[in-house]
């Protein structure tokens, strides 16, 4: 970190440890913005020219009948732990990666270092894809596995074979902590939470929230 360098912080964790709500609660609150490269992943796939490639790539059954991208066709043809899920999330991963890394760099360029101490990068395949590489830091966000089941199917609705599906694509969970700066644990009420969190990025980040625009 150096100059007018804007910090960033991965989140990493299992499906439904909780990352997104912990990045949004410090976000209102503190002088830290909170990327969602999930969000941004779905805005990539509207792209007329990302359409096109993942359309030679994967063929005509990945679109809706208005010729967009059906992220539910497509989660079956890439999440899966066979060889084709394999090959097709290897293809979709090519193409869509880079536009969303190029994303997250264009938002963190512009912020104003003045009124925003770091960025909380939230992505669910953050290690995976190698974002870490533009991360300074990189928390885990630990949450037991039954809790996180119960939040997946209460507020996402999927079914235990989707998270499975979806769970293989990933890194296991102890090669996530491994890789982790700092650990945060999101087993209890979000404000406990998020201010285990506020606190353990002060630690990584000496001065945050003590400037312009702090809370």
């Amino acid at each position: 970190m150096s100059g007018d360098r804007i910090p960033v912080i991965g989140m990493v964790g299992g499906i439904g440890s909780g990352k997104s709500t912990l990045a949004r609660w410090v976000a209102e609150r503190y002088p830290v913005v909170a990327i969602d490269a999930d969000r941004i992943g779905h805005q990539v796939l509207e792209r007329p020219d990302v359409i096109r490639r993942l359309r030679e790539q994967l063929g005509d059954d990945i679109l809706n009948e208005q010729g967009n991208i059906d992220r539910a066709r497509l989660a079956r043809r890439v999440f899966g732990d066979t060889p084709a899920h394999h090959a097709d999330r290897q293809r979709l991963e090519q193409i869509v990666h880079p536009e969303i890394q190029q994303d997250i760099e264009r938002t963190v360029a512009g912020l104003d270092p003045s009124a925003t101490c770091c960025v909380l990068l939230d992505a669910a395949v953050l290690l995976e894809s190698g974002w870490d590489r533009i991360c300074d830091f990189v928390i885990f966000v630990d949450a037991p596995e039954a809790l996180r089941h119960h939040r997946i199917t209460s507020l996402r609705g999927w079914s235990a074979d989707e998270l499975a599906r979806r769970s293989a694509s990933q890194w296991p969970l102890e090669r996530k902590r491994s890789a982790a700066t700092a650990l945060v644990d999101n087993a209890g009420p979000i404000d406990e939470s998020g201010a285990r969190l506020w606190n353990v990025v002060q630690r990584l980040v000496p001065g945050c929230g003590r400037g312009p625009g702090a809370g």
